[in-house]
C-alpha cells in the first residue's frame, strides 16, 4: 500500500545509494548517456585496484567517478561531453564546485575539477594540483565513451588497448594506462561495463556502511541534488529550494514533528528529480506543449518514484516526493490515486509546487501576488485537484509561507548567479 514506513523510525540511508539514485535518474529516459557515470567509476575503481591504491582512495574514486560529470548541467552538455574535451574544463569546475556544497564529499573536488587535464608527459600537473584520481577517472572516462555498446564488446579490447596507449604519455599517464591494460585482459573487466547492472557489483567488492548520513547530512546531499535538477536552466534554477521550503513550512502548521518536516523539505528538494533527463529545450519552451512533449513532462515522476524505490527506509519521503502530481479526484498522474490513497504529506508538496511555481519570479514572467495566487489555489481546490485543508493553511498564513519561500529561494539565487557569472568568465 501507500502508507511506508513509520516515519519515526530510525533512518539509516547511504550516500552510495542515493548517489546511485541520482545516476539512474538520468539514465531512465535519455539511453545515448545511460550508465556512463556507472561506467567511468566501476572502471575507475577496477585501475585503482591494479594499481595498488587503498581501500579508502578506491572507494573516494567511486563516488568521484559517479559525480565527475555532474557540472555538465543539461543532457546536451552530457552528449557533447562523448565526442570531444574542448570546454570540458567548465563542466569539471562547476562540477568541483558542487560538491563544495555538500561537506562529506568537498575533499573530491580536486579529483572532479582536473578529471579532464591531459598527463602531457608530466608537465601538466599544475605545480602538483591534480591528484592522481583525476587522472585514473580522465582514463577511465575516455576509455568508457570509445565503447560501442551494440557490438561485442570483448573484440573491441584490441582497438581500444590501441588507441590509448597511443596516448599514453601525451594525455594519459603511462603507469595508469598499463595497469588499466593488465586488469583488462580478463574478460570479466568488459563484460561487466556493459552489464546491465554494473554498479550492483559494487557492493559485493566493498563495503559503504560508513558512509551512513544522519538527517542533517541527508538534507546537505539532497540540497545538492536540488542544485543538479535545478541549475540547468534559469526557467527552473530556484524552483526546488523554494518547494522544500514552502512544504516543510506548511508540514510544521499541519502538525508534523520536527522530525517529519526536515524529511518533508528533503522530499521537496528531490520532487522533480525525475527531470534530470528532460531536455532543457522541452523545459524552456515558451508556447503550449504538443501532446508528445507533455507526455515526456508528465513522465517526470513516475522516474522519481521508480529511483528513490530503490532507497531502503525512504518510502515515506519517496511518497511526498513523487505524488505531487496526483488529484484529489483521480485524474492525476503518474498512478491516479484518489483521495483515500494520498498521504497528508503528498497533499502538502503537491499545494507547495504549485504554490511555488505560481509566485516565483522566472525569466518570461513575473510571480502572481496574493490574491492571483490565491485565486489559483482555489480553482483548484473546486476541481478536486488540491487538498482544501492544506490550501486553507497557505490561506491563513500566507505572508509567512511566502516570506520563507522569497528567503530560500534568494539563497538559491545567489549560489545560482555564482555558477552563471563563472561560465561567463570561463570558470576558474
Amino acid at each position: 500500500g501507500w502508507k511506508g514506513n513509520d516515519p519515526m523510525r530510525k533512518m539509516q540511508i547511504n550516500m552510495y545509494d542515493l548517489i546511485l539514485c541520482k545516476t539512474d535518474a538520468a539514465d531512465l529516459v535519455c539511453p545515448e548517456v545511460a550508465n556512463h557515470h556507472k561506467q567511468v567509476a566501476y572502471l575507475a575503481f577496477r585501475i585503482a585496484e591494479e594499481f595498488g591504491l587503498t581501500a579508502e582512495q578506491k572507494r573516494d574514486i567511486l563516488l568521484a567517478g559517479l559525480l565527475h560529470d555532474i557540472g555538465a548541467f543539461s543532457v546536451q552538455e552530457r552528449l557533447a561531453l562523448f565526442d570531444f574535451e574542448e570546454n570540458a574544463r567548465e563542466h569539471a569546475d562547476n562540477g568541483a564546485c558542487m560538491v563544495e556544497l555538500f561537506p562529506p564529499l568537498a575533499h573530491l573536488s580536486d579529483t572532479i575539477r582536473y578529471h579532464h587535464e591531459p598527463w602531457d608527459h608530466g608537465s601538466k600537473t599544475l605545480a602538483g594540483r591534480v591528484p592522481l584520481a583525476s587522472h585514473i577517472i580522465h582514463l577511465a572516462d575516455r576509455i568508457a565513451v570509445r565503447i560501442n555498446h551494440r557490438g561485442d564488446v570483448l573484440g573491441q579490447a584490441e582497438e581500444i588497448w590501441k588507441t590509448v596507449r597511443s596516448q599514453s604519455g601525451a594525455v594519459f599517464m603511462p603507469e595508469l594506462v598499463e595497469a588499466f591494460i593488465r586488469v583488462s585482459r580478463k574478460e570479466y573487466l568488459w563484460l561487466d561495463l556493459v552489464y546491465g547492472s554494473v554498479l550492483n557489483i559494487m557492493p559485493h567488492l566493498m563495503p559503504f556502511d560508513s558512509k551512513v548520513m544522519d538527517m542533517e547530512g541527508l538534507l546537505g546531499l539532497t540540497r545538492l541534488f536540488a542544485c543538479i535538477i535545478d541549475f540547468r536552466s534559469p526557467f527552473t534554477a530556484n524552483h526546488s529550494s523554494g518547494v522544500a521550503a514552502s512544504a516543510e513550512r506548511l508540514a510544521e502548521l499541519a502538525g508534523f514533528s520536527p522530525k517529519e518536516c526536515r524529511m518533508m523539505r528533503v522530499a521537496g528538494y528531490l520532487h522533480d528529480l525525475g527531470k534530470i533527463s528532460v531536455l532543457n529545450d522541452l523545459l524552456e519552451k515558451p508556447g503550449k506543449l504538443d501532446e508528445q512533449e507533455y507526455n515526456i513532462i508528465r513522465s517526470h515522476t513516475y522516474y522519481t518514484y521508480r529511483t528513490l524505490q530503490n532507497l531502503q527506509d525512504f518510502d515515506t519521503i519517496n511518497q511526498w516526493a513523487s505524488l505531487h502530481h496526483e488529484r484529489l479526484d483521480g485524474s492525476g498522474y503518474p498512478f491516479h490515486l484518489t483521495a483515500d490513497n494520498l498521504p497528508l504529506g503528498s497533499r502538502i508538496m503537491a499545494v507547495a509546487d504549485v504554490f511555488t511555481a505560481i509566485t516565483e519570479d522566472r525569466p518570461y514572467r513575473a510571480g502572481m501576488k496574493e490574491d492571483e495566487a490565491k485565486g489559483v489555489l482555489h480553482s483548484m481546490v473546486k476541481n478536486q485537484a488540491l487538498c482544501p485543508y492544506v490550501v486553507s493553511l497557505m490561506d491563513r498564513y500566507f505572508d509567512d509561507i511566502n516570506a520563507v519561500r522569497i528567503e530560500a529561494q534568494r539563497q538559491s539565487a545567489d549560489e545560482y548567479h555564482r555558477f552563471a557569472a563563472r561560465d561567463m568568465t570561463g570558470g576558474r
